[in-house]
This record gives structure tokens, C-alpha cells and sequence, in this order.
């Protein structure tokens, strides 16, 4: 593989739109996205993008205009997404799930006036409340009965009705097809890749407040040409990529939706994780290329409903997001005869820093090798600068052309995250092997100080994880009067199983030290997940901080 300062003297950055002019030229009358069964080609993706930056530039959008985005995986977030990229303008995230509070406080960080949405009551009504606290001007509706298939959507219309929105008819809202009525192509805008920020992607960091992660077109060019090499047994123009994955989440941003347009595949859309409803699509799609997260994979590994399907068509798929427990990767290639590689990343790097081969030499527990034009270092954790030799463990650093351009109107935070020479602070504790493959242990934010010892939440899981009986876990420090920290496990155990905590620590003896294994256990009917379906921990950190506190009370 060529090193970091070759690909980096090879790469050129570009505008983003650019990918799928390319595809649109090249793949036109190929299928670029099937929603529930409605089918759009290149050709009629690029033609309804032109349309849609047309009718931005119509109502003032352009360079310096931040446009949110607050849409389920439907067609309309990849128009838009195109279209405000194509007039020079920059993407702003959000999650369509998010609270007002949560909508409010990023719209007014990121100098949104203007929201995309969709006209379905559960998502317009906030984004509506939003608009009445003067927060945002206007809102960009895009209906519903777009998406849907000539039946379903006579079918919406019948039974579905109640979900959509009453939308008013006045100069604050603009419909999607008066939108498109504006005109059929946007005037050129000359994008200066290097240093223009395409998408605006907040991040809680490693501490703190959100904050947006300012990546530049280069950033996102890069990283998408960063993925195409990792992808090189993917076939242009052939390829079926499940996009269950939320697109507002960075991961999904890249590696379902813009890998996708590189490589001329067709996205397989689902606005929502339903484990029937994915399997089906499968099955109807002859999927091909599966990124995901860890949770999802583990509920098809163990849902009875799994074994009526044929999975076999999968051959590619990439882990984000969260540590990939090793029993996951291996019980779903099994079941499926793929290749399931882990990655890593951050919503700083665009976000893949590194990823396994897509290949047989995959390593369980691995992150992999860092992707082309990467250059990586691990400091010590205490001064977070010496550099440690390798094989021991320290704070990972990372630089490349995908690494963000700093936190928008965070000076402060952007100069503690990347340092004078251009690498980022990561925050995970790992280290390199002698081939290259790196390792991560834990956050360092996670760390359990225990009795003067660091003990990594992360190698606790793994060990709870090889217990067949158990589906997820998390672990998280809680105080302890003699220790100072202690490890404590929250586990969900498969169904029809049972297991003590007495049973888990007998079991965690033969892999873990005496240090390390967890003093209190507790088992859960369902463990909190984050909107992407990852483990969170922060519920539980939170949770136990509170009992504690509501203890410590009644004492007094």
C-alpha cells in the first residue's frame, strides 16, 4: 500500500457533488435508491438535485448559508444533501428524533434559519415550535406520498392519514415541489474544496456541550476516496448497499450513502431499524454491502425470525460506530458466510479512520490498519504528549486530509483537539502491533481507576461477551471506599436464559484478573441505546450517580 505522503501527493480534493455528477454520467439508467419498492435512477436523482439547488439559490441559498437537515432515510435527505452542497451552501445534521429543546439549541449554534423536513406530524410539529420561537425563518416541507410506491401510497392516504402534518400555507413554508418549479438547473458556484465546509456534524466530543465539526468538502472527498480503496472487491455499478443507518449519523453519512454514489450502487433504504422489515429487504434486494453497528448485527445473530431467511447474497459488511465484540463477528459470519470487518472512526475524521481488510485476514478485536493518507502516533496518557514506543499502550492521534478543519466558533476546543502539527486527539487508549493492526482498549473518559490500576471497561465486556448467555452488556466505574472506582456490568441475557451474578463471576475468572472483574452485576430486560443503536453509557452513568446521591441523603 502506498504511504501516507503518497496518496496524499496523488489525491486531489473536490467538490462532493461532484461524485454523483460523475455517477449520474456514468450510471444514469441504473437504480441509485429503492424506497419501500420506489425505484429512482441516477439519471432522475441528478435531474431532481439540479432542480432543488435551482429552487435554494431562488430563495437566497448559497455560500455561508448553513441549511438544516432534519429527514429519516428517505430520498429527500440525498437530493438535498447534493442540491445545498452543489450552490455552495453547508449541510447541518440533525436528528429527526431529537427533543425541541435538542432542535432549538443546534439550530441556534449553527446559524440555521432554514429546516428540511418531512410533513409527517412526529417530525414537522417540533421543527414548527422551533420555527414559532423565531429560531428558524422557513421550512422546506418534502411530503411523505413522494416516496411511496403508486399502492402504498393510496394506502397511506386511506389509513395513515392522522401522521401527516397541517401544514400552513404562507411565505414561512415552502413545499418541495414548488421548490422544484424554480428551475432546472443552478447557476455554477466556483467551491474552493480545500477549505469550504460542506457539512457542519455535531459531535458531544470527548467532553462537553455538542459541538459542530467543521468538515470541508476536501475532508469528505477524501474520506469517500479513502473508503473506495478499502472497497476494492465492491463492483461499480453493481452493488446494493443497506442504509438502515440514519444518514444524519456521520458514518452512515459516508459509508451507506456517499460510498454508495462513488461506486454507482443502489441504496436500499430503511427509515428505521425493524429487524422483518430489514431481513425482507434483503431477501426482496439481493443485498450486497451492509454497514452497521454492533447491536444491530447481535439482533440478527439471535432472532429466531433470522433463520427463514437467506442472508448469503451479503458479501461485504463494516462494523462503526462501537467495539465490535469478537463473539458478534464471528456468529454473523457464520450465519451468513460474509465478511464482517470492524472499523474506527470519529465524527472528526469524516469519520473512518480504520478499517480491517474486507478479507479473511480480518482481526477479531482488531480496528484494523489505519486507511491510505493516514498517519497515526500514540502519546502517553498523563501529559498527552511523549510518544510511547510501540506496543504500549497510549492516547492515539491521528492526522490526514480527512481530519476536520476545526469545532465552528469553538477556538478553545479546536486548539485542545488538534495539536500544532495537524494531528487530532482521539481521546481512545490502544496500541499498533508489529503488522500494523491497531487496538483500542478504551475511552480514555472510560478508564476505571481501580486501587491505582487502569482498568478498561472494554476487556471486561469482551470477557462478559464469551458467556453464551448473554446477548449485550455494558460496564461503567462506580465509586468504591476502598478501591476508589470499581467496575460494574449491566447485562441482557438472550431469551430463556438464566444467570446469577454469582454464575458471571465464577465464569469471568478464567479471563479476567481478580482486578478486573466486575463487583456488582445487574441484569436488565434492555439495556439504553443512543438513536443510532449504539450502547450508551452515559444513561447508566448518569443513573447511578443519581442513586448514589438519593443514598447519601437518606444517610444524612
Amino acid at each position: 500500500m502506498a504511504t501516507a505522503e503518497e496518496w496524499n501527493a496523488a489525491f486531489r480534493p473536490r467538490p462532493v457533488h461532484e461524485y454523483l455528477e460523475d455517477s449520474v454520467a456514468e450510471f444514469g439508467s441504473r437504480p441509485a435508491a429503492d424506497f419501500m419498492g420506489k425505484v429512482w435512477t441516477y439519471a432522475e436523482i441528478g435531474e431532481l438535485v439540479d432542480r432543488t439547488a435551482a429552487g435554494l439559490q431562488a430563495i437566497g441559498v448559497g455560500p455561508g448559508v448553513h441549511v438544516g437537515l432534519c429527514l429519516p432515510n428517505t430520498p429527500f435527505y440525498t437530493i438535498f444533501y447534493f442540491a445545498i452542497l452543489k450552490v455552495g451552501a453547508t449541510v447541518v445534521n440533525f436528528n429527526p428524533l431529537y427533543v425541541e429543546r435538542e432542535l432549538a439549541f443546534q439550530a441556534r449554534d449553527a446559524d440555521v434559519r432554514i429546516m428540511v423536513t418531512m410533513d409527517l406530524k412526529i417530525i414537522y410539529d417540533k421543527v414548527e415550535r422551533v420555527r414559532k420561537e423565531k429560531v428558524l425563518d422557513r421550512i422546506i416541507v418534502c411530503p411523505m406520498t413522494f416516496c411511496l410506491p403508486a399502492i402504498k401510497k393510496v394506502l397511506f392516504s386511506l389509513f395513515k392519514r392522522k401522521e401527516l402534518a397541517d401544514v400552513p400555507k404562507d411565505e414561512a413554508h415552502i413545499p418541495f415541489d414548488d421548490l422544484q418549479t424554480r428551475g432546472s438547473r443552478p447557476d455554477p458556484v466556483e467551491i474552493e474544496a480545500e477549505n469550504t465546509v460542506a457539512v457542519l456534524q455535531y459531535t458531544g466530543g470527548t467532553t462537553g456541550v455538542p459541538k459542530g465539526a467543521m468538515l470541508t468538502h476536501r475532508n469528505l472527498s477524501a474520506n469517500i476516496e479513502q473508503m473506495r480503496c478499502v472497497f476494492q472487491q465492491a463492483v461499480p455499478g453493481q452493488e446494493k448497499m443497506l442504509c438502515v443507518l440514519p444518514f444524519f449519523h456521520v458514518f452512515a453519512m459516508t459509508v451507506g450513502q456517499n460510498l454508495s454514489i462513488i461506486l454507482g450502487a443502489e441504496m436500499v433504504l430503511q427509515p428505521r431499524f425493524e429487524l422483518k422489515a430489514l431481513l425482507d429487504a434483503v431477501k426482496r434486494k439481493k443485498v450486497t454491502l451492509f454497514p452497521g453497528v454492533p447491536t444491530i448485527y447481535t439482533a440478527i445473530n439471535n432472532a429466531p425470525l433470522t433463520a427463514n431467511y437467506d442472508l448469503s447474497s451479503i458479501r461485504l459488511c463494516i462494523s462503526g460506530g462501537a467495539p465490535l465484540p469478537v463473539e458478534v463477528k464471528e456468529s454473523f459470519e457464520k450465519l451468513t458466510g460474509c465478511v464482517l470487518a470492524e472499523g474506527y472512526g470519529l465524527t472528526e475524521t469524516s469519520p473512518v479512520a480504520a478499517v480491517n481488510p474486507l478479507d479473511r485476514t480480518s482481526r477479531s478485536g482488531s480496528i484494523g490498519r489505519l486507511v491510505p493518507g493516514t498517519s497515526a502516533r500514540f502519546v502517553n496518557i498523563e501529559d498527552r504528549k511523549s510518544e510511547v514506543p510501540r506496543g504500549e499502550k497510549g492516547e492515539l492521534l491521528l492526522h490526514g486530509p480527512q481530519v476536520m478543519k476545526g469545532y465552528w466558533k469553538r477556538d478553545d476546543a479546536t486548539a485542545e483537539t488538534i495539536c500544532a502539527d495537524g494531528y487530532l486527539h482521539t481521546g481512545d487508549v490502544g496500541y499498533e502491533d508489529e503488522d500494523g493492526f491497531f487496538y483500542l482498549v478504551d475511552r480514555i473518559k472510560d478508564l476505571i481507576l481501580c486501587s491505582g490500576y487502569n482498568v478498561y471497561p472494554r476487556v471486561i465486556e469482551e470477557a462478559i461477551y464469551q458467556c453464551e448467555a448473554v446477548d449485550e452488556t455494558i460496564v461503567i466505574a462506580v465509586p468504591d471506599d476502598y478501591r476508589g472506582q470499581s467496575p460494574k456490568a449491566f447485562i441482557k441475557l438472550k431469551e430463556g436464559q438464566t444467570v446469577t451474578a454469582s454464575d458471571m463471576k465464577d465464569f469471568l475468572k478464567q479471563h479476567l484478573s481478580t482486578i478486573e472483574i466486575p463487583r456488582e452485576f445487574e441484569f436488565r430486560d434492555e439495556l439504553p441505546k443512543t438513536m443510532v443503536g449504539k450502547l450508551s453509557k452515559k444513561e447508566l452513568v448518569e443513573e447511578e450517580a443519581r442513586k448514589r446521591m438519593h443514598t447519601q441523603t437518606q444517610s444524612a
